[in-house]
């Protein structure tokens, strides 16, 4: 497992908000992975974000975990580049060890303040936490999130289509979540257009603009995880 350096600077700031500091150096607290580019996804017999680590994510350019898919993700890229097009796809944003109890019942949920943080990222055209669209083709008794007893006593839930959240609040699963990149505006490809005066003219991008925004997205959604998270605990604290 990754041991996150703490700087004396961050360590001093963790220890000011009483939070274990220990607990984020050795252990995942945060990562995000490219899941999907068009119609290319990561194996679904490759392990569950649950056990991707960030070195495996940050193995490639394009940062996604399987490197079988990535090699595809990365030709993909080059072929829609070489077509001075551009392309999209899905990051997916986990969250992990997380205190039970952040957010709030009503207006602001931490699914909601999640959302708002992912949708504020240049590009972002959509957001879906847990199971997502999918869970409204589910039954109630289906997506449900059973409890089971776990060891010491304690309480485990057998599934996490809630995604990590329940009622506005973190439960303390996993919180997993995607996020919808849509394929960069500027392009190099001939596209017609409508001037200033009303005329249709024909517009070509010029300059550098990449063909696939998703790598670079990554540590941006990490970054915006971080902050909502940040700031619900200080909310809680300040109660």
């Amino acid at each position: 497992m990754n041991k996150i350096n703490l700087t004396e600077k961050q360590i001093k700031l963790l220890k000011k908000y009483q939070i274990n500091y220990k607990n984020i150096e050795n252990k995942e607290f945060k990562k995000s992975l490219v899941q999907k580019i068009q119609n290319l996804k990561k194996n679904s017999k490759i392990p569950s974000y649950e056990k991707f680590t960030s070195a495996e994510i940050e193995a490639n350019i394009v940062r996604c975990p399987d490197s079988k898919t990535a090699e595809k993700m990365i030709n993909l890229i080059e072929e829609v580049k070489s077509q001075k097009d551009s392309i999209g796809g899905i990051i997916q944003g986990v969250i992990k060890n997380c205190p039970i109890g952040l957010g709030e019942p009503e207006f602001d949920k931490l699914p909601a303040e999640l959302a708002k943080a992912m949708m504020s990222i240049n590009a972002t055209k959509g957001f879906e936490i847990g199971s997502g669209f999918k869970g409204s083709q589910m039954l109630g008794s289906q997506h449900n999130d059973i409890f089971e007893k776990g060891e010491g006593g304690g309480l485990n839930f057998k599934t996490n289509y809630a995604g990590g959240v329940l009622g506005g609040l973190s439960s303390g699963q996993t919180i997993h979540f995607k996020v919808a990149i849509k394929p960069v505006a500027t392009i190099g490809k001939m596209q017609k257009t409508i001037d200033k005066n009303g005329l249709q003219v024909e517009v070509e991008g010029k300059g550098r603009h990449d063909p696939c925004v998703l790598p670079r997205a990554v540590p941006i959604v990490e970054a915006m995880s971080a902050l909502v998270i940040m700031d619900m605990y200080l909310c809680l604290k300040s109660e």
